[in-house]
């Protein structure tokens, strides 16, 4: 508990209170008028009073890493807050009123349960809002039609299936993630924004090919410049509809083999991919394979007769419990997309992938970082969130000269060991969602940068 005491300090400014236990918030507390910074983040709060809205002058508040459920509608009249820290709590829902704070500019409400993106009718000044790791399924324009001071807008591993035209109408938007969500397709009008940094990795993209995406921001939105000009010449002209691009009528999409060298036979729940599937690549060339979202319990066999041309292949939201030989054959293999399966290990023949650049294997039960990926120097980017990782080893690591993005975020690891502070290719390392005390979240919040800087600091002289 908290001295009462503290809440006579009238003109005190700032008040830190992080990584205590604290379970409840005492009374008097809006006595501290004065107050513009207080943290509690990592403590045990389950509510925040009502009257925590009587702090009118506060500008930062933390209450990241609790467990509240709810926030207090009051929250709104806290007039000049410009920053709002809720991630890693068990919101389910955000009041409509928090979309009434005109000062609010960054706004954190990622690791928690919402389901709804809540709307911002009067939040003209939010530059960065970060939704990432909830469960949100619709983005609409409702959301984001008042957000035009957007510049980071984070919906990274959510349940979005697609992103409205009205994207395009956030013109300031500087950096979009939308990884890891289940969108098939992308508005050709996004290619209008001014992106400096777009994610799209872990998605079941049907209309944009991996080999574009891996280009990088750039690439990806000229392409979709370019497909609007398409549009815009082909929308007098019809296709003869047949049944093999009936999807109704049939099981091969060869319109998707022929156009965008795609073998696909994905969200069917099935438990084997049907041998006509693989038939019908026949005389063809096939550079992605999207069979996410079945019953798979194994890789099937004839994944191997493509071994030669393959650079994508989507396995994610199966039940896969092993890796087999025939998928580590894939010798152009680029891009491999593992997500929310069973695997616990991966064998070593995988170090045969030599071309790999990208593995997502989040969502799944390993409770040791894979060996195997070690050995792998073509990696650069590698996804192993919410697993039960408990270490990795920042000597191997280092020699992974290409790797420049690594998601740790939501696993087992207690201590992050100085030394991984020398792993200075990465542009991205997240590890929020540990167990560790050190580095503290105020340091996470600076970046990757900072957070190198502050392990090498700590490394043994």
């Amino acid at each position: 508990m908290l001295p009462e005491e503290i809440t006579s300090l009238k003109n005190l400014k700032a008040l830190h209170l992080q990584h205590n236990e604290l379970t409840c918030i005492p009374e008097g507390f809006e006595h501290l008028s004065s107050l513009e910074d207080l943290d509690l983040s990592s403590n045990r709060l389950a509510t925040v009073p009502a009257d925590f809205a009587l702090l009118s002058n506060l500008l930062r508040l933390n209450l990241s890493s609790n467990q509240l459920k709810n926030l207090p509608a009051e929250i709104s009249r806290m007039k000049r807050l410009k920053h709002l820290d809720c991630d890693a709590n068990l919101l389910e829902t955000v009041p409509p009123d928090v979309g009434s704070m005109e000062s609010l500019e960054l706004l954190y409400l990622r690791r928690n349960k919402l389901r709804v993106l809540p709307e911002f009718p009067s939040c003209r000044q939010l530059k960065e809002l970060y939704l990432a790791e909830n469960q949100i399924e619709k983005l609409g324009a409702e959301h984001l039609q008042h957000l035009q001071a957007i510049l980071v807008l984070d919906l990274r591993s959510n349940k979005l299936r697609s992103v409205p035209e009205e994207m395009a109408l956030l013109q300031s938007l500087e950096r979009l993630d939308l990884s890891n969500n289940d969108i098939s397709s992308l508005p050709c009008s996004l290619g209008n924004l001014h992106l400096k940094f777009l994610a799209l990795e872990g998605n079941p993209l049907r209309t944009i090919r991996r080999e574009i995406i891996a280009k990088g921001t750039q690439e990806v939105l000229k392409y979709l410049r370019s497909k609007i000009k398409d549009d815009r010449t082909n929308q007098n002209d019809s296709v003869p509809e047949t049944a093999m691009t009936l999807p109704s009528e049939a099981r091969v999409n060869i319109h998707a083999i022929v156009t965008l060298k795609l073998l696909d036979y994905s969200d069917k729940q099935a438990t084997l991919i049907p041998d006509d599937i693989f038939d019908a690549t026949k005389n063809t060339v096939v550079t992605s394979i999207n069979f996410s979202k079945n019953q798979l319990c194994e890789i099937p066999q004839r994944i191997a007769e493509l071994k030669e041309m393959v650079l994508d292949v989507n396995l994610s939201f199966n039940k896969l419990s092993l890796v087999s030989h025939e998928l580590c054959l894939l010798q152009k293999l680029a891009f491999l997309d593992l997500r929310n399966n069973f695997l616990s290990s991966l064998p070593e023949e995988m170090s045969s992938l030599t071309k790999l650049q990208t593995i997502n294997l989040s969502f799944n039960r390993f409770k040791v970082f894979p060996a195997v990926l070690y050995h792998i120097s073509t990696l650069e980017t590698i996804l192993i969130s919410n697993n039960q990782v408990g270490s990795v080893d920042p000597l191997k690591m280092k020699l992974m000269e290409n790797l420049s993005t690594l998601d740790l975020q939501n696993n087992d690891l207690l201590q992050i060991p100085p030394e991984l502070g020398n792993c200075v290719q990465l542009r991205t390392l997240l590890l929020d969602g540990n167990p560790f005390r050190v580095p503290r979240a105020a340091i996470l919040m600076k970046g990757t940068a900072a957070v190198l800087e502050y392990l090498r600091d700590r490394i043994p002289a």
